[in-house]
């Protein structure tokens, strides 16, 4: 796999559309949740890889959140392959400051 780096501005259009992909468990984006490790383009394969990770390895919601992702990247790219990153694991502190206000007004104490 020969991984290029996305161009700033087309990385920041792909992280737009990826907040509307919502963590069913908890109601916040997988982007402001910090769910998102990286995003880069695959020469070999043409298509953009997710590096990202799930707030528990156990997630039974892989299926809802890739299907999400693929509907929120409808017409952003053609491919796409999530990378599921374990290490390092997911905390509250990779939390974008407005995914804690989102999470303070369903009513998470964060």
């Amino acid at each position: 796999m020969a991984l290029t780096t996305l161009e700033a501005t087309r990385y920041d259009e792909i992280e737009e559309a990826l907040k509307e992909v919502v963590d069913p468990e908890l109601g916040v984006n997988i982007v402001d949740l910090g769910l998102i490790y990286d995003l880069n383009w695959d020469d070999d394969s043409d298509a953009l890889v997710i590096s990202m990770t799930l707030t528990s390895a156990g997630c039974p919601l892989t299926d809802v959140i890739e299907s999400e992702t693929a509907q929120a990247l409808d017409g952003e790219v053609e491919r796409f392959v999530i990378n599921w990153v374990w290490m390092p694991p997911w905390g509250p502190e990779k939390i974008t400051d407005d995914g804690r206000d989102m999470m303070r007004a369903l009513g998470f104490n964060i």
